[in-house]
C-alpha cells in the first residue's frame, strides 16, 4: 500500500460528493460519535436532525469532527477528517436567511434529506412536538489520506 496527503482540493471535492460522515463531538471528557447525513457548501456542512444526544452534547461544546471515507479501487481508500465549530440555524427572527439556505443546500443535493434526522429510534407523543434542528459545521480545518495498493 502507498499512503499519500490529500490536497485541501481533493478533500473538498470528497466531501462536496459525499452525503453520509461521522460526527464526533465530546461532554465532560467523553466522546460520542454517530452517523449522519450532510450536504456540503460554502465551507460548511449542513445538516437536519431532531433533538437528541448530539444536539445536547454540541450545544454544551459546539468543537466537532467530522470523518468521510470513499472505498477506492481494491483495499484502496480516502479518507477526509474536519474539525470545526458546530453553529445551530435556529427558527427565529435573524436566521431565516441561513436557514432557507440550509433548506436549499439539502434539498439540492439529496432527494429525501430530511428522513434521516426526522425519524428517531423510539417516538414518543412528546418527541413528535419538538422542533427540528438545521445546524452547519464550520469547516476551520480540513485533511485527508489516501491509500493506493502499488
Amino acid at each position: 500500500m502507498h499512503i499519500r496527503t490529500l490536497s485541501v482540493l481533493e478533500c473538498t471535492k470528497i466531501l462536496t460528493a459525499s452525503r453520509v460522515g461521522r460526527l464526533a463531538c465530546a461532554k465532560d471528557g467523553q466522546p460520542y460519535i454517530v452517523p449522519f447525513y450532510f450536504a456540503h457548501a460554502d465551507n460548511h456542512l449542513y445538516a437536519f436532525s431532531m433533538p437528541g444526544k448530539k444536539i445536547d452534547w454540541m450545544r454544551t461544546n459546539p468543537l466537532v469532527s467530522v470523518q468521510v471515507d470513499e472505498r477506492g479501487t481494491g483495499r484502496g481508500w480516502k479518507s477526509v477528517i474536519v474539525n470545526g465549530h458546530y453553529e445551530e440555524l435556529p427558527d427565529r427572527i435573524g436566521h431565516k436567511v441561513q436557514r432557507d439556505h440550509a433548506w436549499s443546500v439539502l434539498s439540492n443535493k439529496h432527494a429525501d434529506w430530511w428522513e434521516p434526522g426526522a425519524l428517531k429510534p423510539a417516538t414518543s407523543s412528546e418527541a413528535e412536538h419538538i422542533p427540528h434542528v438545521f445546524f452547519r459545521i464550520f469547516i476551520a480545518e480540513v485533511s485527508g489520506r489516501e491509500a493506493m495498493e502499488i
